[in-house]
């Protein structure tokens, strides 16, 4: 869809059922997954934690009485992206992010949240009482980023990189041309430990890194990779007076002790190495995923992904979904992203006896 965006207005207060057409933005992949289901709906890799990461999280357990201090773990982060400690906000999770600069920022203007992508940005800003503009990308088009379609005067932008649920990671250009003076550019990249591209070092496309751009706030998230939504650890990366108005809003103590000790230890040099390996075996995974998909009758897969899911497109995905789930698969249904449709559905990277098992049962739906 191009020309003008799409306007969203929600009052103040708490937020509502959606309006009749409007999209469930609450709607989140847990809500699919369900006893007996192999769960291929929710983006979060499940593995035992490595000793170097479940060893500093368990030995807090002993010294729960005194008060979170964030500044080990700040230090730890802003070495990582090469940053100072006090660019860097630690948060309870990455959707507390969206949370803290809906209620920090209620001056903007005009405020544009570029879709489809993870529907808590717009969520937050709603619950806030913001009118809430949108950008939906094409499908035509790969669901490729054109920084054309953004209002030239919206103050507040978000978008992410790589994107749920496409899976497209934006060249970093590209996002970094959104930013100007008087716009605040929000990045999530609650995705971007999951990036890996042969012969390039670190994360592809991150600005988590750009301190030089204006206006821009990064969000990160320790969920995906690390297997660890249930502590509810994210932090946020930007210019100290930008952060200090979120911090201002944010609850004392907002990240417990354990969630502490686990972004400090994966801030460090033996988190980041593991951390690329398993984005580059993810990409091998990734891609015989989206192989078997391609051989079945009636499948297109969105766009070139490069995270941990695929977005498919199905026709007749609504009954497919239910028959999947009577089969025994949990997969993350589509049309509570704006911009998709009850056609779509998401797909997370597995193993390949994973992949090979769920697209067997996937094609015998199919030609059913």
């Amino acid at each position: 869809m191009r020309g003008r965006p799409d306007e969203v207005w929600a009052g103040a207060g708490a937020p509502e059922a959606p309006p009749a057409g409007e999209p469930d933005l609450g709607h989140h992949g847990d809500a699919e997954v369900g006893e007996g289901l192999v769960d291929l709906a929710v983006n979060v890799r499940r593995a035992p934690l490595p000793p170097w990461l479940a060893g500093p999280i368990a030995a807090t357990l002993t010294d729960l009485a005194r008060y979170p201090d964030p500044t080990a773990a700040r230090k730890a982060l802003a070495a990582r992206h090469g940053r100072t400690p006090d660019e860097v906000l630690l948060t309870a999770g990455a959707a507390e992010g969206f949370v803290l600069l809906a209620q920090a920022l209620r001056g903007v203007r005009r405020p544009v949240v570029v879709h489809p992508q993870f529907t808590e940005p717009e969520a937050a800003l709603r619950a806030a009482g913001h009118r809430v503009e949108r950008v939906l990308l094409d499908d035509a088009d790969g669901f490729r980023l054109d920084p054309a379609r953004v209002p030239p005067d919206a103050d507040l932008v978000m978008i992410g990189n790589p994107t749920n649920p496409t899976s497209v990671l934006h060249p970093a250009r590209t996002v970094a041309a959104l930013a100007r003076p008087g716009r605040v550019l929000v990045v999530d990249e609650a995705f971007a430990d999951t990036t890996a591209v042969p012969g390039r070092a670190g994360e592809p496309e991150s600005l988590a890194g750009r301190s030089d751009l204006p206006g821009l706030l990064v969000v990160r998230s320790l969920t995906k990779t690390w297997g660890l939504a249930g502590l509810r650890v994210g932090y946020l990366l930007g210019a100290p007076d930008l952060l200090a108005r979120l911090a201002a809003v944010q609850p004392l103590w907002a990240v417990s002790t354990p969630a502490l000790a686990a972004a400090t230890a994966c801030a460090g040099p033996v988190a980041v190495e593991a951390e690329r390996a398993i984005a580059a075996r993810l990409a091998a995974d990734r891609d015989h995923l989206v192989a078997r998909l391609a051989a079945l009758p009636g499948v297109r897969v969105a766009g070139r992904p490069a995270s941990a899911f695929v977005l498919i497109h199905v026709p007749g995905a609504v009954a497919v979904r239910a028959a999947l789930r009577e089969r025994g698969w949990a997969v993350r249904r589509g049309d509570t992203f704006p911009g998709l449709g009850p056609d779509w559905l998401r797909v997370a990277v597995r193993d390949r006896a994973t992949t090979d098992a769920f697209t067997r049962v996937l094609g015998e739906i199919l030609e059913a």
